[in-house]
């Protein structure tokens, strides 16, 4: 543990260049362009952070503002990522396992190439812990959980191997993969759905992208605008109510918070570009060597989903997915399918919706269609959760804020093929849930279920991106 938390204390800013660098090593890549790329590529991944975090800092109050001039009173506090990810490390019993388990695993299936993706994103491999902590919990039974964990492990990769066409051509990232659990998790549902739309006269046609935008409105439709446009929505939704206590505040909030979004869409691409410029001479000599020697294999570099955030597309169905959260939120608790005050994970949105705009080609509208079908789904398992999360967040010492008589979030929500693995070993959740909540949850499971497999079979028969 103390080894483990050394490395994962460095941040991926430090420990990517590394890895990156053993990588070059390996794969006899030029010293030389070894020590530069790698450096690059963490030099990239502190520009998008900072970025990442300009957004969050902006957002997070607007959210506040949001959900308290809605007025929604919620029993599930959504505390955000953080309590998943301590829930994870704070099983430190399963973490050297998963660490040393999952890291063989990946290995060994690139090596018999049952899989493309070499995961170096070690930093998420929390995710894999975090199903096992449940089953743990639970059932008491070590080796189910470990199994649980690299059963996870093993559909992440499988995912990110079969989505890698579409985050290398459309998000425009050669040779990577994305093996991020709350993302590629939710690719399969994300597919689904669009091939349905595809099914629907009239609105099968209906296409907004920001390049269609930018080509009708000219000026006002590039990136820039239509991130200020929406970040002034954000900002009126927010701190309009406001204006009869303190009219020059909250003038001052909306145009910051217009202004700040606007920036965020403008940097985010050239954020991504300059990790890009880092990583691409290193996946161009690992797909020298392995054609070298293995003439027509493929290996895909695994990196966290926050690679691709700053797509167009992915911020503007983010942003517009805030407002409708916090409706959906309120819907879904007067039919009793929601406990949960969703909140720190708002400003993330647009990491979460990344397989609601890929499929369907940075197409916002079906973004935003998908997206809602996503947090519908978050709500309902970070509800479904709320109970065993609080119970595990406080056994890692996790703050519970004050006055909320459980915590979950939309990232706890966002683990939907840890879900489903897990769901068999957790039934005994469904007797605090009621009768609507349980037929509920259930009815998403077997729909989640059922995209997944044929999901599995159309990506076994190469169909998966015939159109």
């Amino acid at each position: 543990m103390s080894f483990i938390n050394f490395i994962l204390n460095m941040g991926p800013s430090v420990m990517m260049p590394i890895i990156l660098f053993i990588m070059a090593m390996i794969f006899r890549i030029k010293l030389s362009k070894a020590i530069r790329s790698s450096l690059t590529v963490g030099m990239g991944f502190i520009a998008i952070n900072l970025v990442v975090g300009l957004m969050v800092e902006t957002l997070s109050p607007a959210t506040k503002a949001m959900v308290n001039n809605i007025g929604i009173q919620l029993d599930v506090m959504g505390v955000g990522w953080p309590a998943s990810s301590a829930i994870a490390f704070g099983t430190t019993s399963l973490v050297p396992w998963i660490f040393g388990l999952g890291i063989l695993l990946n290995v060994l299936l690139a090596a018999l190439n049952w899989t493309k993706t070499l995961d170096i994103d070690l930093w998420n491999y929390w995710h894999f812990i975090f199903a096992s902590a449940f089953v743990y919990s639970a059932t008491d039974n070590f080796v189910l959980a470990i199994i649980i964990g690299l059963l996870t492990e093993v559909i992440v990769l499988k995912l990110a191997d079969w989505t890698a066409p579409v985050v290398q051509e459309f998000f425009g990232m050669p040779g990577v993969s994305l093996p991020h659990t709350e993302t590629v998790s939710w690719a399969p549902i994300g597919w689904v759905v669009d091939r349905i739309i595809d099914k629907i006269p009239v609105i099968k046609d209906w296409n907004i992208d920001s390049e269609k935008i930018q080509d009708r409105f000219g000026v006002l439709g590039e990136p820039l605008m239509l991130g200020t446009v929406i970040g002034l929505a954000i900002g009126i939704l927010a701190y309009a109510p406001n204006m009869a206590v303190d009219m020059s505040s909250s003038i001052s909030k909306i145009i910051n918070t217009s202004i700040t979004l606007g920036a965020v869409m403008l940097v985010f691409p050239r954020m991504v570009k300059l990790l890009m410029t880092g990583l691409l001479p290193i996946s161009d000599g690992v797909k020298e060597f392995l054609n070298s020697r293995f003439p027509g294999r493929k290996l895909y570099i695994g990196l966290d989903a926050a690679t691709v955030i700053g797509h167009p597309a992915n911020v503007a169905t983010g942003l517009l997915l805030v407002p409708i959260t916090l409706f959906l939120a309120v819907v879904l608790s007067m039919i009793g399918v929601n406990r949960m005050l969703p909140f720190a994970d708002l400003a993330i949105l647009p990491v979460f919706v990344l397989w609601a705009t890929g499929w369907s080609k940075g197409n916002i509208f079906r973004g935003v269609v998908i997206g809602t079908i996503f947090v519908a789904g978050f709500l309902i398992i970070g509800t479904f959760l709320a109970p065993m999360t609080t119970d595990l967040a406080k056994t890692a010492n996790f703050s519970i804020p004050e006055g909320a008589a459980q915590i979950s979030s939309l990232d706890v929500g966002g683990h939907l093929s840890p879900w489903l693995l897990m769901l068999p070993f957790i039934t005994k959740i469904f007797a605090e849930l009621g009768n609507t909540f349980t037929i509920v949850s259930i009815v998403f499971a077997i729909f989640a279920v059922s995209c997944y497999v044929l999901f599995f079979y159309k990506a076994f028969k190469g169909e998966i991106l015939k159109n």
